[in-house]
């Protein structure tokens, strides 16, 4: 079994910044990547920014120069480093791991944690 945990969510004005965390905890498993998701209400969930065991990055367009991913050297916390803030960015952030089993993978989701940019 493997848990996944988000932190670091909250209300910030526009402009802003804020640090999400999300660490990994459970049987051993070998990770391939850690992303961010985000979701708001009555749309689709959608991708964020990634972080491979390579640490290859890729971010979605509307983040890139805002946001920075990173991991610890354990490959067990993942971190999103959200500067200049808008009020777009508001939305529950969700923190996925892909472990890799063999040739097979299997991605495991954190619960969510909310980012709201309000004045």
């Amino acid at each position: 079994q493997v848990q996944v945990m988000e932190s670091g969510g909250g209300l910030v004005q526009p402009g802003g910044s804020l640090r999400l965390s999300c660490a990994a905890s459970g049987n051993s498993f070998s990770i391939a990547t850690m992303a961010w998701y985000r979701q708001v209400p009555g749309k689709e969930r959608e991708f964020v920014a990634r972080i491979s065991v390579d640490k290859s990055t890729d971010y979605t367009d509307s983040v890139k120069g805002r946001f920075g991913i990173s991991r610890d050297k354990t490959l067990s916390t993942v971190y999103l480093q959200m500067n200049s803030l808008k009020t777009e960015d508001t939305a529950v952030y969700y923190c996925k791991i892909t472990g890799r089993y063999g040739i097979n993978f299997k991605d495991y989701w954190g619960q969510g944690t909310q980012v709201t940019v309000s004045s």
